[in-house]
C-alpha cells in the first residue's frame, strides 16, 4: 500500500477517460486522488502538458507510470489480492508487452468507445520539424 493517496491524471476534455475516472473513483477500494489535468499543476507532479495531454498518468509515491502501467498501478493499490496480482501481472513480460499496445489501441478508438465524444479524438498528424 502507499503512504499517501495515489493520484490518477486524466484527459478532462474526453467523454471516455472521464467516464473512465469516475468508474475509478466511485469503484475503488483505496484512496486515489483522480484530476483531470487541465484543472493541476502537473509540474508539481514532474510532468509536462505534453505528457498528460498523451497519456493517462498515476503517480504512486512520487513515481509516475504511464499508459498500461498507470492501469496496472490502479489495481496494485488496490486491497484485493486478485486485482494486486492482476496489476502486478500487466507489468511484467510478456503481459506488458501486449498491454502497452492494448492501451495505444483504446487511447486511439477512444472517441468511439462508450463514453467518448468527437472531442476525444486523439490528434494523430504528425509533428513538423
Amino acid at each position: 500500500m502507499t503512504s499517501k493517496p495515489a493520484v490518477l491524471i486524466f484527459d478532462g476534455d474526453c467523454g471516455f477517460c472521464t467516464t473512465t475516472a469516475n468508474f475509478i473513483e466511485r469503484r475503488t477500494s483505496t484512496p486515489i486522488e483522480i484530476h483531470p489535468w487541465q484543472f493541476i499543476d502537473v509540474t508539481k507532479y514532474g510532468l509536462t502538458e505534453a505528457q498528460v495531454s498523451a497519456k493517462v498518468y498515476m503517480v504512486v509515491d512520487g513515481k509516475n507510470f504511464a499508459g498500461h502501467e498507470a492501469f496496472a498501478q490502479i489495481l496494485i493499490v488496490q486491497r484485493n489480492i486478485l486485482l494486486r496480482a492482476i496489476g502486478h501481472t500487466l507489468m511484467a513480460p510478456p503481459f506488458s508487452w501486449l498491454a502497452r499496445p492494448g492501451y495505444a489501441l483504446v487511447a486511439k478508438y477512444r472517441h468511439k468507445l462508450p463514453g467518448g465524444t468527437p472531442a476525444c479524438k486523439m490528434d494523430v498528424r504528425p509533428k513538423q520539424m
